[in-house]
């Protein structure tokens, strides 16, 4: 595409009247070479491109705010985690951050979020990096028809510089890190982070926002294809396994982290993966360790041999949260449309620090909601900065952060499409067993598989189970390919008493936890969860 173009619908609609350079849509390897111009990134041995994002090495949750303004407020659910700024903090920050850019080169994508011709929504991505230009490409959808990119108008637009510190004082941030969302100017403004996921995440925020006023169910989830068309879904926070248990080789992947489920079926927002690469194994991982061999894939604080230029996906000096961006299409059998149809099973994934939870567990539609609403995990360690080690949480829907609406809005929609297409349901631990974080070791991978494809293939649909007395769900006694004592958590203890005290006490925070929930459910959905 030409660096230099006058568009339809250009930047002055942003605030940019006076910018340096301006490179629009740029090919992958034409973004590479500006990156390494500029310094930004040092290209590896095999191809990839390797960048560091300086000291935010993750999410920074707690510096995104909401602007409070008229269309917007009253669906808000405001809290913790859609905190409120007012519009003339944010204007100001605005017009600071357009002074910021004047005479500075800058990078422009035109882009969708969203495979579903119905619901997809143009976007514009603004990045002072050329790399986060190039992230923007890989994780979105770019348009790439010349006569559609000259009438491309976005009903969303992001702002990403990084160099740019916000003012707490003047900005009314609560640090020079800010994210801010205004759904009434429909504009994104991400400030003083190199961490790129920030981008990808505020889209998935604002579609969290639009969608359900449209029926469509958007979900913090990665999703595949059987070889009989049968969709799974797989629900979980960052670290839990959503990409790795999704890229299966027996399976067609649609997408490994945002999906709507509409009256159609599902469909990914994204045109590529986010994956963590720590500790990343050719073998129990061979299409994603693929990827970090290749032209086009971007990897975050992955550590790298300044003189051969390879990579050692086993070094965590810079973070745990090291990562692969690349093309969705870099996974071999990945889904063209990126779409699929109505799930026949749902897969709710966490990661237990108490080392409690079996490792796969049968929810009724009642327990299903419970587990929804709770979306217990582990924080692991990077994901978000200031967490170094896991640490147990409930973010309800498995993606709060992201979530701008009520969360009975999306689980009752949940409800009402696993009731209408009579999906199963599945809770698995990817955590730990045989002790909490510490003491037990991490769930194997093989195990997890070898779990996961049995469900599916409908293989534990015949199996006894045994309800788990403290955690009221049912545990399979017995699963092709998984020695039956992993199956019983308390049986891969050293002392079962301790088990069940551990046991006891995490039943008593889901609990607590979902007190928050209690007025708006079901009696039977609350009759669901864990006894205390």
């Amino acid at each position: 595409m030409s660096t230099q173009v006058e568009r339809a619908h250009g930047l002055q609609a942003l605030g940019i009247v006076r910018s340096g350079r301006v490179h629009w849509n740029l090919s992958p390897a034409a973004l590479y070479e500006e990156a390494i111009r500029r310094s930004e990134g040092t290209l590896a041995a095999d191809g990839p491109m390797v960048c560091r994002t300086g000291q935010h090495t993750g999410r920074s949750p707690n510096d995104k705010f909401i602007v409070r303004e008229p269309s917007s407020e009253s669906h808000v659910h405001w809290g913790a985690v859609n905190r409120p700024i007012d519009a003339e903090h944010f204007d100001r920050l605005h017009q600071d951050m357009l002074a910021h850019v004047q005479d500075r080169e800058l990078f422009a994508l035109d882009a969708w979020a969203g495979a579903a011709p119905a619901f997809r929504m143009p976007i514009r991505v603004v990045t002072e990096f050329a790399w986060h230009n190039l992230f923007a490409r890989n994780m979105f959808l770019p348009e790439n028809d010349p006569a559609l990119l000259a009438i491309h108008e976005p009903q969303f637009t992001v702002l990403d510089l990084p160099s740019f510190k916000a003012d707490p004082a003047r900005h009314g941030t609560r640090s020079e890190v800010c994210i801010l969302v205004n759904f009434g100017k429909r504009l994104v403004l991400i400030a003083g982070t190199s961490y790129a996921g920030e981008i990808k995440k505020s889209i998935f925020s604002v579609l969290n926002y639009s969608l359900p006023l449209e029926g469509v169910l958007p979900m913090h989830c990665s999703a595949n294809i059987g070889r009989d068309g049968d969709t799974a879904l797989f629900f979980g926070l960052s670290g839990t396994g959503k990409t790795t248990l999704s890229s299966d080789p027996h399976r067609s992947l649609i997408g490994d982290d945002e999906h709507g489920w509409s009256d159609e079926g599902v469909f990914n927002f994204e045109g590529g993966c986010y994956a963590k690469v720590i500790k990343l194994s050719a073998e129990a991982e061979p299409q994603i360790y693929a990827t970090t061999r290749r032209f086009g894939t971007i990897l975050e604080n992955v550590v790298m041999d300044p003189a051969a230029r390879t990579l050692d996906l086993d070094d965590a000096t810079l973070t745990e949260n090291t990562r692969a961006s690349y093309p969705i299409d870099f996974i071999d059998n990945a889904v063209p449309s990126g779409q699929g149809g109505h799930p026949t099973n749902v897969v709710m994934l966490t990661a237990d620090a108490y080392g409690v939870l079996p490792p796969i567990a049968r929810l009724s539609p009642e327990a299903a909601m419970y587990h929804f609403l709770s979306g217990y995990t582990a924080r692991v360690a990077g994901t978000e900065k200031g967490v170094t080690e896991p640490k147990a949480a409930f973010s309800s829907c498995f993606g709060a952060p992201f979530l701008p609406l009520n969360p009975n809005v999306y689980a009752t929609m949940l409800g009402q499409k696993i009731a209408k297409h009579q999906a199963r349901v599945w809770l698995v631990n990817t955590g730990w067993t045989g002790g909490p974080y510490g003491v037990g070791v991490r769930m194997r991978i093989a195990h997890t598989r070898a779990m996961i494809s049995a469900a599916l293939s409908g293989q534990l649909d015949t199996v006894r189970y045994a309800r788990h007395p403290i955690f009221n769900i049912d545990v399979p006694t017995a699963c092709p390919g998984v020695p039956d004592s992993v199956l019983d958590p308390r049986s891969t203890w050293s002392d079962p008493e301790a088990y069940d005290a551990q046991a006891r006490k995490l039943a008593g925070m889901f609990v607590q936890n979902f007190k928050a929930f209690e007025g708006d459910v079901a009696e039977s959905v609350k009759l669901a969860g864990p006894k205390a």
